[in-house]
């Protein structure tokens, strides 16, 4: 049977910053959301995969070498692989990430990723 997430309410039961919550899978792309505020991680590539950033609520800015691009809520940008980027967030946000299995970790999150699909 096919189950409805609302985006709103799993990101909403996150308690913790930067805790990555998996809320579905979509071919081999997972989709995470989470909750930040005051971060701005380093600049990092993704080789293999595009990445999407959609703002559930709050704002916040992705960074590139072609300058900032502000997402607010309902907005979402599609960084291209092989695009040198980060994420820059002062207020508190929640947003999704989608991207392909094995995209996000320590290095690139801030440390703050773990598989849930792993013994890490």
């Amino acid at each position: 049977m096919l189950k409805a997430v609302n985006l709103k309410e799993s990101v909403d039961s996150v308690k913790e910053l930067f805790e990555y919550l998996r809320v579905g899978t979509l071919n081999n792309h997972m989709l995470n959301v989470l909750q930040a505020e005051n971060r701005t991680l380093d600049f990092h590539i993704h080789e293999d995969s595009d990445e999407m950033f959609y703002c559930i609520e709050g704002e916040f800015d992705l960074e590139t070498e072609d300058g900032l691009t502000h997402l607010k809520e309902g907005d979402f940008a599609i960084i291209p692989k092989g695009t040198l980027h980060r994420p820059v967030v002062k207020s508190r946000v929640k947003c999704l990430l989608i991207e392909m299995e094995g995209t996000l970790n320590k290095e690139n999150t801030g440390g703050t990723y773990v598989d849930g699909h792993s013994e890490d």
